[in-house]
């Protein structure tokens, strides 16, 4: 790895790099009640990601989430707002079964938006082996698309155990660790090189120093993607915290798009 990278003067130079584009693969979208977020609307972040050199954000939207009476239609309408942006990840929230067979019922009807699900089995506390996740993933399975799970150290609902039993049974599915089993990065590490349908995501990694690098050294840089959970942290200070991060300019090409490219496809 090396500071001497050409990326790093043209993204402090201009705020962005004109042949490199940023995926950000895990975000979400809405106002939450927990906190005050400044610009979560959906024409708010779009404006921002464009200020940014964003070019796509795939997000699941806080009322897809947590409100079972919007649902994924919340999803579903700010994707249709800014088709060139914004792609989603249906929500699935296992204590509502039968809305989560009515979306995999109707999941086919949207490829314009979705790329793949999000559980957020923490907070859902509903383990990500459970049985009434069973219809996502083997959709998931089946059709070989992204799931972006929460994942946290020492968690029973998404800690290292349950993403192994995950990841083996459900070899088809590509398998984005959000937060990379914060705290149990080597676990991470050795997860993403046991299974190969598993991806490594930086969103929350950037708050210890040197772990990035970490992952780059033991992992390489083929099973990296860039997600910041926007608009809960900022895009300027994720994209500064990987450009100052000492890594060559293969590798940052790799983690701000050519990885997320290769897992999404002709979309964008």
């Amino acid at each position: 790895m090396t500071s001497k990278s050409k990326l790093r003067k043209e993204f402090i130079a201009e705020g962005r790099a004109a042949d490199c584009p940023v995926y950000d693969l895990h975000g979400h979208m809405g106002y939450h009640f927990s906190i005050h977020m400044p610009a979560a609307d959906t024409e708010s972040m779009v404006r921002s990601m464009k200020r940014n050199g964003v070019k796509m954000l795939a997000f699941c939207h806080h009322a897809a989430l947590f409100a079972p009476d919007i649902g994924n239609q919340a999803n579903i309408e700010a994707v249709r707002l800014f088709p060139k942006h914004l792609r989603a990840y249906c929500a699935v929230n296992p204590n509502y079964p039968e809305i989560v067979k009515k979306d995999m019922r109707t999941f086919a009807s949207y490829p314009d938006v979705y790329i793949g699900f999000k559980f957020l089995a923490d907070y859902h506390e509903c383990p990500l082996m459970d049985g009434r996740y069973k219809p996502a993933w083997e959709y998931a399975d089946t059709k070989k698309l992204l799931v972006l799970l929460h994942t946290w150290g020492g968690s029973h609902y998404d800690g290292p155990e349950q993403i192994e039993k995950a990841a083996r049974e459900y070899s088809g599915a590509k398998i984005l660790l959000g937060h990379s089993c914060h705290g149990e990065w080597d676990k991470a590490i050795e997860l993403a090189k046991t299974f190969p349908n598993i991806h490594l995501e930086l969103c929350a990694v950037m708050d210890e120093r040197g772990i990035l690098e970490r992952f780059v050294e033991k992992l390489g840089s083929k099973r990296i993607v860039f997600g910041t959970d926007f608009p809960w942290f900022n895009h300027h200070y994720y994209i500064g915290a990987i450009i100052n991060a000492g890594l060559c300019d293969e590798a940052l090409h790799d983690v701000f798009h050519r990885n997320a490219e290769k897992l999404l496809g002709v979309l964008f």
